[in-house]
């Protein structure tokens, strides 16, 4: 099938996603990305479908042709804060704003979220599968966020986030049990099964 260059060729569209919004621990980032309308590569899709060989060699290609890109942070005490879902739409709101050319319209990978002053969205149900913008946004997003973890890991090496970025695997939990919580897990999401507890 394949992804669609976009959705109205009249207006400057700018393909938003996110990452991380599903780990225990570090930031939520997001990606807003505006493409040419001609944009095309046989290996952009969404990040989830490419390995990490592919998404690092797709990054400089996208952050060269796009038109504008920019990445947006909210940290793990901002997500504990506001909670999870604001924090993801408050990192798409930072991208928008650290593009160099206005959009018209955002895409928006998802089903919901809070709009932008100014600019019209379209939420697009796995839109990182469906649209190029969308997926460049997904692959930027992913591995900015993949970087920062594996820089975290050197700090904190017991919970193995070299190789889970922090999601919630079972060694994960395990290490969580056993060493306690780092300055950068969110202790707003359930960190461990309900017959383990932490001590804050």
């Amino acid at each position: 099938m394949g992804l669609k260059p976009f959705m109205n060729k009249q207006v400057v569209e700018a393909g938003c996603d996110e990452a991380g919004r599903g780990c225990l621990a570090g930031p939520v980032y997001a990606a807003a990305v505006i493409l040419p309308k001609s944009f095309k590569h046989p290996l952009l899709n969404d990040s989830k479908k490419l390995t990490d060989k592919q998404r690092y060699e797709l990054r400089p290609i996208i952050e060269k042709k796009a038109l504008a890109w920019a990445v947006g942070i909210v940290d793990h005490n901002e997500i504990d804060k506001i909670n999870i879902l604001n924090a993801s739409f408050l990192a798409m709101h930072k991208a928008i704003d650290g593009l160099k050319v206005r959009p018209e319209h955002l895409l928006i990978d998802g089903n919901r979220f809070n709009a932008y002053d100014g600019i019209e969205h379209t939420c697009v149900v796995k839109g990182d599968a469906k649209f190029c913008s969308i997926a460049a946004a997904s692959i930027l997003a992913k591995t900015y966020r993949d970087d920062y973890m594996d820089k975290m890991h050197e700090e904190f090496p017991y919970y193995n986030w070299i190789g889970n970025k922090g999601y919630p695997t079972k060694a994960h939990r395990e290490a969580i049990a056993e060493h306690g919580i780092s300055p950068i897990h969110r202790k707003s999401f359930r960190l461990l099964p309900d017959q383990l507890t932490l001590e804050f």
